[in-house]
């Protein structure tokens, strides 16, 4: 396969549908915890704001600079974080940090559309961008849920 179809591949219609269509961009007024993750490779920044309840995240925010695999990454997670523990969301990253490095399963559901990314297992120096929501949405979580454990 020439670099040209891999590139075609990797920006498939589906990355750009997500990349085009990010929920819960923005930041919330009162969250319970925000966490900024910056790609020192390619600069791409992502803060999440997100407030728990009940040990559960009950509202999310984000605010996405990336490329448009970061902001595919940050669309699922926009999508399917609300309702999700923080061992959920470890559990996702972990999962797609798998994906992406060892050729693993796919981040179980809600986060199951992050399969969408599998073609960016070839190009490394993306992987961090893809995986800064899910670094700061489960660092916020975990920071999140001490605070109130405290």
């Amino acid at each position: 396969m020439s670099a040209e179809t891999d590139l075609i591949k990797l920006y498939s219609q589906r990355i750009l549908a997500l990349a085009a269509d990010i929920p819960r961009t923005g930041r919330l007024e009162t969250p319970d915890a925000s966490v900024k993750k910056r790609s020192p490779l390619c600069g791409s920044t992502v803060t999440v704001d997100l407030v728990m309840r009940n040990g559960r995240v009950a509202d999310y925010a984000q605010d996405v600079k990336a490329c448009a695999l970061g902001q595919a990454s940050a669309s699922v997670v926009g999508g399917a974080i609300v309702g999700c523990t923080p061992t959920e969301i470890a559990a996702a990253r972990d999962a797609l940090r798998a994906m992406l490095k060892e050729d693993g399963p796919a981040p179980a559901a809600p986060f199951d559309d992050l399969e969408v990314l599998r073609p960016a297992q070839a190009y490394k120096n993306r992987h961090a961008s893809i995986m800064l929501t899910l670094d700061a949405a489960t660092e916020a979580a975990q920071q999140a849920q001490e605070a109130q454990s405290a």
